[in-house]
């Protein structure tokens, strides 16, 4: 292959991996108050789960 078609190529291929990226990129960002969301419902059924577990008896 001659050089100035594989660069030609190597450039064409960098700017389609960089696209990809900046779409992943904002997919992350706009994902991020479900994150919030979740951790947050995560902790409600973790304290629920905690209230619903009755305690062990303690022997004195």
């Amino acid at each position: 292959m001659h050089p100035e078609t594989h660069l030609a190529l190597h450039h064409a291929r960098a700017a389609e991996l960089r696209a990809e990226a900046d779409g992943h990129r904002l997919a992350a960002e706009a994902k991020q108050p479900y994150d919030l969301r979740t951790r947050l419902g995560w902790t409600l059924i973790e304290v629920g789960l905690r209230l619903a577990t009755p305690r062990p008896a303690l022997n004195p």
